[in-house]
């Protein structure tokens, strides 16, 4: 059952690591550069902890300069491995106690340890060294260590043990503060060594416990050189360094509580040996400081998840945009141009057939856009149209900027800005965009229509009869001039005027009224014509606000609810 816990805790971990990466990946050019930098490195860690040793807790020796660190590693290891002096700074480098060799050097390769010791290379060396120290050792989770891994059992071990001493956060060395600010990222548990004098010192709260904070279940404080203080002294200074740990953030969830040690004495030294020995053979320091990690780096993120739910694409804004695009293309313009050219191709199909002749003189609208030619659906590759003029860009410009505020409204930073800034992602090629939307309108400003057709048939059927009429009437007046004798032309009864010049009226009169009446169709014919370019022009219009503005902006948005997804699976 145990084992089947423990693989359920990778699984679980596994999945939170992966929705991490997702996280990191739906946040890249959107969240601040730094946090998607130390989050990359939490991954990076966590990638590289998981392959290495599981069997091993890698504990680390943190302290200010004359705090007794090195000191009381010894203590705690029962040999002189550390270096202690009173010239500062002592330790330059990590050095390392090491439980159990096998599958150990892949992990202090990677945290960059070469001063190693390893006190299960001579069983009887280390059984010795262990209970060398001033204080016998305490019978407990350290001695089951010591029993399993000490005597080189190792294939049997039950957990091996990483002690590391590591160099002062505040020496003058800047290599050796590097060193330490690179431990305090990788290793399993922060010990946390201070001395009566300095166990306030704002540099180990501000700079590095209180950034910590939620590393409780990894983090012990140790309040070493305690022979210094009055017995007396003792529970005040260790209940104000509580107080100080509560401020930095640290709940109760600590390995223990703070330690009362002298490594001089060796009082304290057995509890503090039975508290790492018990965190070695638990064997989850390594899981908890990554699932701290993990929530950390995931708090940090979940404070650039943009905060409420934004008001979205709708209907309206959707609506809104189009009109202002459509507004700023000057397509109105393109409408008259249009209705004007489908007046004239009118009048030269339905107009008296007199006149039709002056109507060569007038430019078809179209014509002068380059949009006269018909096409099959292809797009049109070249019109001439006018570009857009600065006041048109600003305009389109201004359409894009009150669609994608209002889609962002009642989110924040940084996606409230990563979603208007998705709303101008084609912005440059929105005017060569609305010239082709434009350009492929099907137009047809020319095509017959069959009132033109039948009126054009009763235009020449005028004409026809006035001609006919008019050659009628010469024939006579020739005749006539030639005393030539031909009978009266016939009369239509009731008519007083003879058939010729009957047909004469008649022609040119059906010619005008047939003219006026497709002036009437056409101005009704024109307007209907017009409706359809224009809804044909938005449409057009519409699809291309669809492609390139709304279109992006739903991405952004589909982006910003999958990283909160991710982001939850993550915590």
């Amino acid at each position: 059952m145990a084992e089947t816990k423990k693989d359920q805790s990778h699984t679980a971990l596994a999945l939170r690591v992966a929705a991490l990466e997702k996280v990191v990946e739906l946040g890249a050019d959107r969240l601040e550069p730094e946090l998607l930098h130390r989050a990359t490195d939490v991954l990076a860690r966590t990638g590289a902890r998981r392959e290495l040793s599981a069997e091993h807790t890698v504990i680390g020796f943190f302290g200010a300069t004359g705090s007794g660190k090195s000191t009381l590693f010894n203590a705690v290891v029962g040999k002189e491995i550390a270096k202690s002096a009173a010239r500062r700074p002592t330790t330059s480098v990590a050095q390392a106690a090491v439980w159990g060799k096998a599958g150990v050097e892949p992990l202090l390769d990677w945290l960059g340890v070469e001063n190693r010791t390893y006190m299960d290379e001579d069983a009887t060396e280390a059984t010795e060294a262990l209970n060398r120290a001033d204080v016998p050792v305490t019978v407990g989770m350290w001695n089951k260590i010591r029993k399993s891994v000490g005597h080189a059992k190792t294939e049997e071990a039950t957990g091996g043990l990483v002690l590391l001493d590591l160099p002062d956060f505040d020496s003058v060395e800047a290599s050796n503060r590097v060193i330490v600010e690179k431990m305090a990222q990788c290793v399993d548990v922060l010990v946390w060594v201070m001395d009566p004098q300095k166990y306030a010192d704002a540099v180990i709260h501000q700079d590095f416990i209180a950034p910590l904070a939620s590393h409780g279940a990894v983090t012990l404080a140790v309040l070493n050189q305690v022979d210094r203080l009055d017995p007396a002294e003792v529970p005040a200074v260790l209940d104000s360094l509580k107080l100080l740990l509560a401020q930095d953030g640290l709940s109760s969830t600590l390995v223990a509580a703070p330690l009362a040690v002298s490594a001089r004495t060796g009082e304290g030294v057995p509890r503090l040996r039975e508290v790492l020995g018990q965190v070695a053979v638990a064997k989850n320091a390594a899981l908890e400081r990554i699932d701290a990690d993990l929530r950390t780096v995931g708090a940090d993120l979940g404070r650039q998840d943009g905060g409420g739910h934004p008001r979205g694409i709708t209907l309206e804004n959707t609506e809104q945009l189009e009109a202002g695009l459509y507004a700023a293309s000057g397509a109105d313009g393109i409408v008259k141009a249009a209705a004007n050219s489908y007046k004239l191709h009118a009048a030269e199909k339905t107009g008296w057939i007199a006149t039709r002749w002056l109507l060569k003189a007038r430019k078809d609208p179209l014509k002068r856009l380059g949009l006269h030619k018909e096409h099959d659906g292809a797009p049109i590759s070249k019109s001439s149209l006018p570009p857009l003029g600065a006041s048109q860009k600003a305009a389109m410009s201004t359409s894009l900027r009150t669609f994608a505020g209002d889609v962002s409204e009642g989110v924040n930073e940084p996606w409230s800005h990563s979603i208007r800034d998705s709303a101008r992602t084609y912005e440059d090629q929105l005017p060569s965009e609305i010239e082709r939307a434009i350009a492929t309108v099907h137009y047809d400003a020319g095509k017959k229509r069959w009132w033109w057709q039948v009126l054009n048939v009763f235009q020449w059927l005028g004409i026809v009869a006035a001609l006919v009429g008019l050659l009628w009437l010469t024939g006579l007046a020739l005749a006539t001039y030639f005393q030539i004798v031909l009978p009266e032309p016939p009369t239509v009864e009731g008519f007083p005027l003879p058939v010729p010049t009957l047909l004469v009226i008649t022609g040119l009169l059906l010619g005008i009224v047939i003219a006026m009446l497709g002036r009437l169709v056409a101005a009704a014919g024109h307007r209907m014509y017009a409706r359809g370019i224009t809804r044909q022009l938005k449409s057009n219009v519409a699809d291309v606000a669809q492609r390139a503005v709304v279109a992006p902006v739903e991405d952004e948005l589909n982006r910003l609810a999958d990283y909160r997804a991710a982001l939850e699976q993550a915590r």
